[in-house]
């Protein structure tokens, strides 16, 4: 495999998109990934006791793009969209929670994976020396 330098780093079109149908509306709704600074954004900017609408209008504000890859909404945007059908808000944050791995589903998809990851290759050849922190813990 290639070795990427700076130029084809920055130059790759890494964000991916997904359309999804939304009948209630009349047409689809494309999400977008959102980049490393738009996730800290909407993940920094979050009230830690918020209602499930706002929550689902605010991720949809960070990631309903364009053809072009530019959001629809803004911030103040985001008490229009919580008046919408709750159920469209519900299937479209699923699907951008999906799409950009945050909250629970991704949670337990990398928990998974990592169970995966580490019972398919050990680190050391010995089982005796891969013992696990829980073992550990319950030994002292």
């Amino acid at each position: 495999m290639t070795i990427l330098n700076r130029d084809a780093i920055l130059g790759a079109q890494d964000i991916k998109t997904e359309d999804i149908p939304v009948p209630e509306w009349g047409g689809s709704v494309r999400i977008g990934l959102m980049s490393g600074a738009g996730r800290d954004q909407f993940l920094s900017g979050r009230e830690k006791n918020i209602s499930l609408s706002c929550f689902q209008a605010s991720i949809l504000a960070a990631t309903i793009i364009d053809p072009d890859g530019r959001r629809l909404f803004t911030e103040a945007d985001i008490e229009a969209l919580q008046q919408k059908n709750g159920q469209v808000l519900g299937r479209l944050a699923d699907a951008a929670f999906r799409i950009n791995a945050i909250g629970p589903a991704a949670d337990e998809a990398a928990a998974k994976n990592s169970e995966t990851d580490q019972s398919d290759a050990s680190g050391s050849g010995s089982p005796e020396t891969s013992v696990k922190a829980s073992d550990k813990s319950s030994k002292k």
